[in-house]
């Protein structure tokens, strides 16, 4: 990439966890940041965190879902920030419940923001990247999706879909400087996890005794695993990788 053309990366559902820890990796890399998020409590200390790394940011209230708010924000960010040449689809959902007490609302919500979420997104932002014959696509899918779980039989389908998204997308956009990879991460640090480890009838045997068992690096990941991995296939140094999915998971599950 030319160093005529400055990096400006969105990155949905960023305004705590995953998507927070991928915004500072991205300024540190040098990006100016849009955060884009449906809940924007805790937003600010995101944009000052990555202006402490000496880049812009700025916060758009954004459901994914909904087309017209993601051209409006991507319209907020050209104006505030410039063209978009850096996408991280990570904004979703990921709600439990058994096979057949799911229902079609249920379905619905959870493709609409998982799926159509990163359709609308990258719809929005490949123009810019196309003009500038560079860019880069980092899809959130889930390591749910490679594997199977119980429970979350809509979210595994919307995160299967992101995969063969990524790698449709790839082969579409690759002659024009643009890549497109996805990063399924594994169990993952988060506020989510977090209440699920509390919870005895989810992990009967004990948290810590069930990831001795399941995960061979014998830890859960950090928020900061996974901002590795994208802020890698974000830069220029990955510009021979696309169509792929980058597991990071702790060895739980090999592709």
């Amino acid at each position: 990439m030319s160093q005529a053309i400055k990096k400006v990366a969105v990155v949905t559902g960023a305004a705590q966890g995953l998507g927070a820890a991928i915004c500072l990796f991205l300024a540190r890399d040098g990006a100016d940041i849009a955060i884009w998020d449906w809940k924007i409590d805790g937003a600010q200390e995101v944009v000052a965190a990555v202006e402490a790394l000496g880049r812009k940011a700025i916060v758009c209230k954004v459901n994914v879902a909904s087309r017209s708010d993601v051209n409006a924000a991507a319209e907020t960010v050209r104006a505030q920030l410039g063209p978009i040449n850096i996408l991280v689809n990570n904004a979703g959902i990921s709600p439990e419940k058994d096979f057949l007490d799911i229902t079609e609302e249920d379905w619905d919500q959870v493709m609409n923001i998982n799926a159509k979420g990163s359709f609308f997104c990258a719809q929005a932002a490949v123009p810019d990247m196309m003009a500038g014959k560079w860019g880069r696509i980092v899809n959130i899918s889930s390591s749910s999706a490679q594997t199977g779980a119980p429970q979350m039989v809509h979210y595994a389908a919307s995160k299967g879909g992101v995969i063969g998204f990524t790698k449709a997308l790839a082969r579409e956009l690759a002659r024009y400087g643009i890549t497109v990879n996805n990063v399924p991460p594994g169990s993952c640090y988060t506020a989510g996890l977090k209440n699920a480890a509390e919870n005895e009838g989810r992990f009967p045997m004990g948290f810590d005794n069930w990831v001795k068992a399941n995960i061979p690096v014998q830890r859960v990941g950090q928020p900061e695993d996974i901002a590795n991995a994208v802020a890698f296939l974000a830069s220029e140094a990955s510009g021979y990788i696309t169509g792929h999915t980058l597991s990071v998971n702790g060895g739980r599950y090999s592709n």
